[in-house]
């Protein structure tokens, strides 16, 4: 990652008003920017790591580079894709999630060096806004331009509340790059809303362009986030053997994608790889991020564990089943009384993986090639 097309490229879903522009300031000199993290976990996770990458890449070109937590935002809570208004956290809570990202995200990041990144927390600035600031701030937004959001279109359909300090989300999420007063800010195209709004807000009180990218989202066929579709997202808190495992159970979809978004190797040759052999691909991929982020004793650890405990052990998964139901509806006629009720107390209990991770959630979808076990003797495949 040595040159500016490059990094505007890899792993980049759009970038707005354009690359050109973004380039062209880029060319002229260093530039500031930012991604926010909503510390609504206590730990960073893969989608967040996605986006670490990306800042990462920022960073070695010799741009500003800062880690922005959102510990004031993250009392909100971000209302993206949520069909109801998340639970609302305490300063306590948000400040604690957060204790050991600094660690985490340095990983990735360098915080010292002759360019360390910044890690800043937003509540310096939020806290201080009082009612007449606020006041002044939202004037630059419409109740029209909030309300048509998607989710909230679906929320009113279905006669479901939208309380209004969701509105104030993203007003809140825009008013950081005013104060930080950024070139640019990056997050997961699922931010665009939130993202544009700083936009917008850039222009009205500073009349100062901002530019916007939006990273791809590991997803798969289905749009279902990689890495949450087994009830398990992959979280940097984790072992590294965990984390390997984890890995492997992506679907071979999703491969290329991660290439790009996970690992700094050039992508030349990397399809043909997975074309060719999409097993040894994926270990190639999970040693290498495991590598990168806990260096290579760990990442063959992380290997010899998986091929112990999954490969070579691995049982015959005999019975097939159909994709795409959930996984309690799928487990249900295998368990003891054949029942809904018996399928979730199982997955309560842990007793259900797939792909050799513990399902905790009964809703988690089944997608197609998912080997599932059920206790100790019932090995499922899905194939149709």
């Amino acid at each position: 990652m040595n040159n500016i097309d490059e990094v505007l490229t890899r792993g980049v879903e759009m970038i707005l008003p354009s690359k050109d522009g973004l380039k062209s300031l880029m060319e002229k000199g260093k530039i500031k920017l930012y991604q926010g993290f909503d510390p609504s976990m206590p730990s960073l996770h893969l989608g967040n790591f996605v986006g670490l990458m990306k800042l990462r890449q920022f960073q070695k070109l010799g741009h500003e580079v800062i880690f922005l937590v959102g510990d004031f935002t993250g009392m909100i809570g971000d209302p993206t894709d949520k069909a109801s208004a998340r639970k609302q956290l305490t300063r306590e809570d948000v400040l604690k999630n957060c204790e050991s990202w600094k660690a985490q995200a340095g990983k990735i990041l360098d915080f010292e060096g002759d360019n360390p990144a910044k890690i800043l927390f937003n509540s310096e600035w939020s806290d201080k806004v009082n009612f007449k600031d606020l006041i002044e701030i939202t004037s630059n937004f419409t109740v029209q331009q909030m309300v048509e959001r998607d989710m909230f279109q679906e929320r009113i359909k279905n006669k479901k509340p939208i309380y209004l300090h969701e509105f104030l989300y993203p007003v809140a999420q825009g008013y950081d790059s005013v104060v930080m007063d950024v070139d640019l800010e990056i997050g997961g195209s699922d931010q665009m809303f939130n993202m544009m709004a700083g936009r917008d807000l850039m222009k009205s009180m500073k009349g100062k362009e901002k530019y916007v990218l939006g990273t791809k989202l590991l997803v798969d066929k289905d749009g279902n986030k990689v890495g949450k579709t087994t009830g398990n997202a992959l979280f940097l808190d984790s072992t590294p053997e965990s984390f390997y495992a984890g890995i492997m159970s992506f679907p071979d979809e999703v491969l290329l994608l991660s290439f790009e978004l996970l690992t700094e190797l050039p992508m030349v040759g990397i399809e043909e790889k997975i074309g060719n052999d999409p097993m040894k691909a994926k270990k190639e991929l999970a040693f290498e991020i495991i590598k990168f982020l806990w260096g290579e004793e760990a990442a063959v650890k992380g290997q010899n564990y998986f091929q112990k405990t999954f490969q070579d052990k691995m049982p015959s998964f005999d019975i097939r089943v159909t994709s795409g139901g959930s996984i309690a509806s799928t487990i249900a006629p295998f368990t003891s009384n054949s029942s809904m009720s018996e399928a979730k107390r199982l997955i309560a209990q842990g007793a259900v993986d797939i792909n050799g991770l513990t399902v905790k959630d009964h809703s988690t979808i089944v997608n197609k090639g998912d080997n599932i076990k059920v206790g100790k003797t019932t090995f499922l495949k899905a194939t149709k």
